[in-house]
């Protein structure tokens, strides 16, 4: 042999060797946390991360722990701490495994010795005021004088603490007693002016309050990851592994989809007009739609929401092509499941369900959990033909024709001759199922959202 080729296997028998004592010692780590009966994982109560949903606890964090913890086959305990800082404090004291709570990967954290696991979502900080207040800041500079809280020994604070040296004038409050949510309702609320809020955070909130408005981008993007506890930093190796293999296998993006995907359309007077009709419209029909619901096995709020994207709620709605009522069905779909008076609103509502049932039953089997909901949806607006066709085109592409993040990249190629003209159906206006679902997943949630409050509020 070569001395180079000798070179070459010595590299390879290291690479080997260092890659089978890695893997020991990340298995060696999961079978202690087996040993001691449960992963411990601090976290706290926000739509970004652990919240009561409909069907049970649920949540981006949740989700990410709850299949990591499946995977490995590990009993988890969610510990739900009241702050960002009460969580840090708790993991850097060892009472949890893991703090997995939307924390950003900064600097001074790092500085500090925090162990940060794998990075698996970005974000912007914000500064978020109320549409109304006075005149809008455009930078740092503009916030003097303004009433401006944040969150005490939090990513904010870092960020705002490097400004200040550019800008001496730059003052502001921070509040132990709250966090990132209550703050932008404060906002909301118009008790204080301004405040600080990662990106994410304020897509899902300013759905709640509209009158919240993104003044300006503040810092550089940052990275959320979660935090090991001291002694249980050789969790990394085996973190590092699984979040390679979710990026791979596209659980992290289906994620991504289900909780962030239907964020990005935002329209204040939409959502002010919505938040109205909730309270004065709704109530006449929302029996309806629960009864509806129930008997098509459909979430009654789906329903409420898809019928508010139709027609507003409108039984009397008609289009220039020819829909008409609350659900807005065309003759033919009306026929197909005997509705007779399209502008009945019970008719109307109980027909649109029934067809939707309908476009459920035929989605095929592979196509798992809440796709199958989004799928029927879009084939409900574009029709069951163009969306088959856009499953056979999204396979041809290389994407999976069974997700629903995949197909709402390739619907809009079908309006495009070069995609559609080898296409059973042909050409289709295919943005406009993508914008339809993801409307109507923003009501959905909203108008939960909703129905949460209230329900708080007799408690």
């Amino acid at each position: 042999l070569s001395i180079p080729v000798m070179k070459n296997r010595y590299s390879i028998i290291l690479l080997v060797t260092l890659s089978l004592l890695l893997a020991s010692c990340s298995d060696t780590t999961v079978d202690s946390l087996r040993q001691q009966g449960e992963l411990i994982v601090l976290t706290r109560n926000a739509p970004t991360t652990w919240y009561e949903g409909r069907d049970g606890p649920a949540g981006m964090e949740h989700d990410l722990i709850t299949r990591f913890a499946q995977q490995y086959k590990l009993k988890v305990r969610f510990k739900l701490l009241n702050s960002i800082d009460d969580i840090i404090k708790a993991i850097h004291a060892g009472e949890g495994h893991i703090a997995a709570a939307g924390l950003t990967n900064t600097d001074n954290r790092s500085d500090e010795g925090f162990n940060f696991g794998p990075d698996y979502q970005q974000v912007q900080q914000q500064v978020v005021c109320h549409r109304k207040t006075g005149k809008r800041p455009k930078n740092p500079a503009d916030l003097a004088g303004l009433k401006l809280t944040i969150i005490e020994n939090s990513s904010y604070q870092e960020t705002l603490n490097s400004l200040q040296e550019e800008y001496p004038t730059l003052q502001w409050q921070t509040v132990t007693d709250l966090d990132t949510e209550q703050l932008l309702e404060q906002v909301w609320r118009k008790k204080i002016d301004c405040t600080l809020a990662d990106s994410s955070i304020v897509s899902i909130n300013r759905r709640y309050h509209p009158e919240l408005v993104v003044a300006f981008s503040i810092g550089e993007t940052q990275t959320m990851s979660w935090i090991l506890a001291p002694e249980w930093q050789s969790l990394n190796n085996t973190l590092e592994t699984w979040f390679d293999q979710i990026e791979d296998n596209g659980y992290l993006a289906t994620l991504h989809e289900r909780y962030y995907g239907h964020v990005e359309i935002f329209d204040y007077v939409d959502m002010r007009a919505y938040m109205r009709r909730i309270k004065k419209r709704l109530p006449e029909y929302k029996d309806t739609f629960q009864k509806a619901g129930d008997k098509h096995k459909i979430p009654w709020t789906l329903l409420a929401a898809q019928a508010y994207q139709e027609s507003h709620w409108r039984p009397q709605a008609r289009s220039p092509t020819g829909v008409r009522g609350i659900m807005m069905l065309t003759l033919n779909t009306a026929k197909s499941v005997g509705v007779t008076n399209r502008l009945n609103a019970t008719q109307s509502i109980n027909g649109g369900a029934k067809y939707m049932k309908k476009m459920m039953r035929r989605i095929p089997e592979s196509v798992k959990a809440e796709n199958r909901l989004w799928f029927a949806l879009a084939a409900y607006n574009v029709g069951y033909g163009h969306l088959n066709d856009a499953r056979k085109l999204a396979e041809k592409l290389g994407k999976n024709p069974d997700l629903w993040v995949d197909l709402k990249e390739v619907l809009p190629l079908l309006s495009q001759k070069k995609y559609y003209s080898d296409l059973k159906y042909g050409y289709a206006r295919g943005t406009e199922p993508v914008l339809y679902v993801q409307r109507i997943r923003n009501y959905r949630q909203v108008l939960e959202e909703n129905i949460k409050k209230k329900l708080a509020q007799k408690i």
